[in-house]
């Protein structure tokens, strides 16, 4: 067995930590050899309930888990840390518009970058959760200098595994038949599915996704306005949010950083965009496609673009450009 790593959730008396908790504790994200240090953070009024997922945690009786701390604290949380999820963030409310959304999530952002520049390890692999979700990443890696800005990155999972679980169903094929969707963008209603370069495997053979699907107005249509507002729809249907599969997403993309991705496969991540290939502007967290080895991510260049594909990117890059630039007036203000 190596050494426990340390590993933060924040927001953890939510419901997406909730979901998320059990899963990293009992080895499914970082590996069944590895123990860990689950170190929860939530706000003042919400410690009793984490003193029940703290007991919950106990309860489960797991091997790998070595100490569970819970605080409200950033000198706690923040401190020493190999991985930190940054789950909890100021949630849109009645009659808030986006811009006072941005500027009260600017300041938790700011907060959280500041101390993990102050506390943690300078290699701590950050994943923001919290929406806007790209926008508070990149406010958290500008507060956090020391931290290489290729250490954070963004959840557009859920949104990746929605469209290939959306093209499967629709091939009447197992998810893991399915492989390259790519989210190209902001998680937000912005996004773009983008299925030009998916496969699916059929009878053992990788076929491109669009001949067997063979319904265009579909893949150009239903298909991504679907995936766009899947969140919105399952809120009107539960009226609660997708946590468990936003917790399953948060383990995709973490088990993909610390182990790699398979070879031929690339998957969907809000990363630093500085001189990529896809004239995307720099100093934004985009989500691009992207493969991983030793724990370092690379965005798979030079995929053909159509008309069709660099229209949506570009859009949602224009409004990933507004949110940065509202948000960093906020900053410095």
């Amino acid at each position: 067995m190596s050494d426990p790593i340390k590993v933060l959730v924040t927001g953890a008396a939510g419901q997406i930590a909730y979901s998320l908790l059990y899963s990293i504790a009992k080895g499914d994200v970082f590996g069944k050899e590895q123990p860990i240090i689950l170190v929860l953070l939530d706000i003042t009024p919400m410690m009793p309930v984490l003193d029940g997922v703290v007991m919950e945690l106990q309860d489960c009786a797991l091997p790998l888990l070595r100490e569970v701390i819970p605080t409200d604290k950033e000198e706690v949380g923040f401190k020493d840390l190999d991985v930190a999820i940054l789950v909890g963030s100021m949630p849109r409310r009645d009659g808030m518009e986006r811009k006072d959304l941005l500027k009260a999530n600017v300041a938790i952002f700011k907060a959280q970058g500041s101390a993990l520049d102050k506390y943690a390890k300078k290699t701590v692999k950050v994943l923001v959760v919290g929406n806007p979700a790209n926008t508070n990443c990149l406010i958290a890696a500008k507060s956090a200098p020391s931290i290489p800005k290729e250490n954070f990155s963004c959840l557009t999972r859920l949104d990746h595994n929605r469209a290939r679980s959306q093209v499967a169903m629709r091939c009447g094929i197992p998810a893991d038949s399915v492989k390259n969707v790519i989210i190209w963008g902001n998680h937000s209603s912005t996004q773009y599915p983008d299925v030009h370069h998916c496969k699916v495997n059929i009878k053992g053979k990788d076929e491109a996704a669009f001949d067997v699907v063979a319904d265009d107005a579909w893949l150009k249509g239903d298909f991504i306005s679907t995936v766009q507002q899947r969140g919105a729809a399952v809120i009107k249907a539960r009226k609660l949010s997708s946590a468990m599969s936003a917790a399953k997403a948060i383990c995709d993309h973490m088990r993909d950083i610390w182990i790699g991705t398979a070879d031929g496969e690339f998957i969907s991540m809000g990363v630093y965009s500085s001189g990529n290939s896809y004239g995307v502007p720099d100093d934004l967290i985009y989500s691009f496609p992207v493969t991983i080895k030793n724990k370092s991510w690379k965005i798979v260049d030079a995929l053909p673009i159509n008309e069709f594909s660099r229209a949506k990117m570009d859009a949602t890059a224009a409004e990933l450009v507004e949110e940065r630039d509202t948000a960093v007036a906020f900053l410095s203000a």
